[in-house]
């Protein structure tokens, strides 16, 4: 429930209480005793759905500009009258102004923002270093990018340029500062102690999840924009849907800067796009969900100038994330290229050990290299086969070129396989 609290200037109260009842909304009078340049104080107590429509008959019936209206959250309602209210306005979505002043209070000052946002990314960057799920999910519990995600929308549905650039203002510098503090950090880390001698990022589970991302990603960055609408129309859930939209972000921005730090190239391109179609279809999402929830700028000359602009920017979004989604299907192709060559090595390896062809040979896979940029520079995959025989034991005519041979056959493609031979006793 809301408490609706108007300050009514002298000669409006007649106003302001016909329109409540019109309205079919209890409401009460405190009058103003000590010659204020206020006539009096009405308090009108509606369900979050009716606020709205509260105040455009207020305005539309003429209530001054020169008047306050305070909307509190009421925590509870002690009346017997308490389902009349609610039958005045079916819903649960709050009115255009909670939406916007609630939006503003989601995008913090920017100092704050920027030290929370520090914070989340050298935590999140450690996470990544150790290969902790657990330390990237609580650095996402500090990082403030819900806010200023859903700021930008609102302030374009709602036509309020000021806040929408401020959310895409802090947006932009909030990636791009989680980006220097990761490579900084990075940076300093890279060659200590504190890090295995020749430490490969590209090894680590997590930051490899972040580079290799296929087209299932987009579902996190749209769950998390429809999350976030939901959270902040209805007012619930702002912490865990933050941290939702904090993963979409942060994470892959960080492995950015540390693809910076080692000077990886590849890591950088793959994980910044990742970021990039994130962040493009949270907004896409929070923008077309805002539109559709029934949310227009105050002033209705202006619906018309506000859908022609959302309209554009909706087709921009979609333009860039299609663009940006065809990285995403490459990497989607490339990764499952290199994961299938590596399984029908392994499948036909122990079919082969099996063959009464090779006797008792028993063959090992050793190591596949078949990165993604192979796939499409056309370098053929690198078999290693470790092959176990007994000793004294020889091993077939022409035996590399037959495992080979096996081996393109399985896999469809062109080889470079080398064979190591190793005389293997066992015992018990």
């Amino acid at each position: 429930m809301r408490l609706v609290q108007v300050f009514v200037p002298p000669g409006e109260l007649d106003l302001v209480l016909e329109t409540a009842d019109a309205t079919g909304v209890d409401c009460a009078v405190s009058e103003e005793t000590n010659g204020g340049e206020f006539e009096a104080l009405v308090s009108i107590p509606v369900p979050p759905a009716a606020v709205e429509p509260l105040l455009a008959e207020l305005r539309t019936a003429g209530l001054g500009s020169d008047s306050y209206t305070v909307v509190t959250a009421a925590e509870t309602i002690v009346s017997e009258r308490r389902d009349d209210l609610t039958d005045v306005s079916a819903g649960t979505r709050i009115s255009r102004e909670e939406l916007q002043s609630r939006a503003a209070d989601l995008a913090p000052a920017a100092s704050t923002y920027f030290v929370l946002l520090v914070v989340s990314t050298v935590i999140a960057t450690a996470g990544l270093l150790l290969d902790s799920a657990a330390t990237i999910i609580g650095a996402m519990v500090v990082a403030p990018l819900m806010g200023p995600a859903l700021a930008a929308s609102v302030g374009v549905v709602v036509d309020d340029d000021e806040l929408a650039a401020r959310g895409v203002v802090l947006q932009a510098a909030g990636l791009a500062v989680t980006v220097v503090t990761a490579a900084l950090v990075g940076w300093l880390l890279r060659g200590t102690v504190l890090l295995p001698p020749g430490f490969d990022i590209t090894s680590v589970p997590q930051v490899r999840e972040r580079i290799t991302p296929d087209v299932i990603a987009l579902f996190l960055a749209l769950g998390s924009g429809v999350a976030g609408v939901v959270s902040l129309t209805r007012n619930v859930g702002s912490v865990l849907v933050g941290v939702a939209i904090a993963v979409a972000l942060v994470p892959p921005a960080a492995t950015v800067g540390l693809g910076i730090a080692w000077w990886h190239p590849t890591v950088v391109v793959t994980a910044g796009t990742l970021v990039l179609v994130n962040l493009l279809s949270i907004n896409l999402t929070a923008l077309i969900l805002l539109w559709v929830s029934g949310y227009r700028p105050r002033a209705t000359e202006r619906v018309e100038h506000v859908y022609g602009r959302l309209r554009s920017r909706v087709v921009v979004l979609l333009v860039a994330i299609a663009v940006l989604s065809l990285v995403l299907g490459g990497v989607t192709y490339g990764t499952y290229q290199t994961a299938s060559v590596e399984h029908n090595v392994q499948t036909e390896l122990e079919a082969m050990s099996d063959d009464p062809v090779f006797g008792d040979l028993q063959f090992r896979e050793v190591d596949v290299q078949y990165e993604l940029v192979d796939v499409y520079t056309g370098t053929q995959p690198s078999v290693t086969v470790l092959v176990e025989r007994p000793p004294g034991e020889q091993e077939p005519v022409a035996f590399a070129d037959h495992v080979r041979e096996r081996l393109e056959d399985a896999t469809g493609t062109g080889l470079e396989v080398t064979v190591e031979l190793v005389d293997t006793q066992r015992s018990g």
